[in-house]
């Protein structure tokens, strides 16, 4: 994977800085030793005159022997040598792996400005960036919509919260939610009860614990039993959590995580994908531009890649960038649609509806699988809905 050579050459380049300024530091040390060993031998003399004189040059003397030996110019050059041999390597490096120019991998697009701009402020929106997408907006002249920026900001508001250990409006929203959550089969509430009583146990109160788990946690008892058990149970341990067997309760990380939760229900409930349009769309892309700009040196001339409608290999995205499964026609090479579905042989193999009428002489005679011995009709074939 070409990220993981640019890093390795990276790490490379890290290792060699340290080995670097540790020879650096050690040579600068032992200079330093010797210089200041040859000042105290000159300050034990003690003595003037013709005979201190003599001492003090050959001590001085026997200091510049010592220095010339250690060469500690050329060693520290020797050291920079290799350091900028090293970083030589990691730009020529990253300069193959990353190219500036990507404009060759552009394409006309049709896609009316306003709608351009108003995809950017509702994902400046969407990243808590609310003067921002104002001033956006207000500069781009263009119509957002003010309820996405009023639902997104109330997401946030109560994801602050949650971050710094207020669960009480999430909570509040959770229970107002309770039946579309329930839908959506998340059990956020609960957590969030329970991240509260565990607040509350902290605090050394059991009545209080004991009264907020029957008024809170005791409807969640007849699915999330073992959970509810393990809750009931710490409450002997009110106020020394930290000693008792459900030291997970307190781990810092339950409340980034559940503030992360409760965003991704928050967009569910709301109707929102949890990931913006546009930082998808960006991601996506950066992922496949390295082999786009791969085909663009292969094509003959740019005016292939603006005519060309679709891909001529698969560009295999990570599994969060696939929301629908898409089927290709192994035999025409054309991806399926309403008009042309996938079509079930007998044997087992697929291809689309087209091709089978084709392979089929027009439905009029039974085909062979391009696949397998296997021979069918088009009658016998069954169409797959994905």
């Amino acid at each position: 994977m070409e990220i993981e050579t640019v890093k390795d050459a990276f790490d490379h380049v890290v290792k060699k800085q340290k080995l670097t300024s540790s020879k650096a530091i050690d040579l600068v040390n032992h200079v330093e030793k010797e210089i200041e060993q040859a000042i105290g031998a000159i300050q034990e003399n003690g003595m003037d005159g013709d005979v201190a004189s003599k001492l003090n040059h050959e001590i001085l003397l026997n200091l510049k022997n010592k220095l010339k030996e250690m060469v500690p110019v050329k060693q520290l050059e020797s050291c920079q040598k290799e350091m900028n041999t090293a970083i030589g390597k990691w730009v020529k490096t990253t300069d193959k792996f990353f190219i500036e120019d990507i404009s060759k991998a552009y394409r006309n697009v049709d896609m009316e400005s306003h709608v351009l701009s108003e995809l950017i402020a509702n994902h400046l929106y969407r990243e808590a960036l609310f003067d921002i997408g104002d001033n956006f907006i207000g500069e781009a002249s263009c119509q957002a919509s003010i309820e996405m920026k009023q639902l997104f900001q109330k997401m946030y508001e109560i994801h602050g919260a949650l971050r710094a250990g207020k669960p009480e409006p999430a909570l509040s929203w959770a229970m107002s939610n309770h039946d579309a959550l329930l839908q959506n089969g998340s059990n956020l509430e609960l957590k969030l009860h329970q991240i509260q009583f565990v607040k509350i146990l902290k605090q050394g109160n059991k009545d209080e614990a004991l009264l907020y788990a029957r008024a809170y946690l005791t409807p969640f008892a007849t699915i999330h039993k073992d959970e509810i058990q393990r809750l009931i149970a710490s409450i002997l341990w009110a106020g020394r959590l930290d000693q008792s067997p459900y030291t997970e309760f307190l781990l810092p990380t339950n409340w980034e995580k559940l503030a992360e939760e409760f965003a991704q229900q928050f967009c569910n409930v709301k109707g929102q994908s949890s990931t913006g349009p546009m930082g998808m769309t960006v991601a996506a892309g950066g992922q496949v531009l390295p082999i786009i700009l791969k085909l663009m040196t292969v094509l003959t001339a740019k005016r292939e890649w603006h005519s060309m409608k679709q891909v001529p290999f698969p560009l295999d995205l990570h599994r969060e960038f696939q929301f629908h499964s898409v089927f290709v026609c192994p035999v025409l090479r054309e991806q399926g649609s309403d008009d042309n579905p996938p079509m079930l042989l007998p044997c087992g193999h697929v291809l689309s509806k087209q091709s089978t009428v084709k392979l089929s002489k027009n439905s009029s005679l039974s085909f062979k699988c391009p696949y397998c011995p296997f021979e069918a009709s088009t009658s016998e074939c069954k169409q797959l809905h994905i």
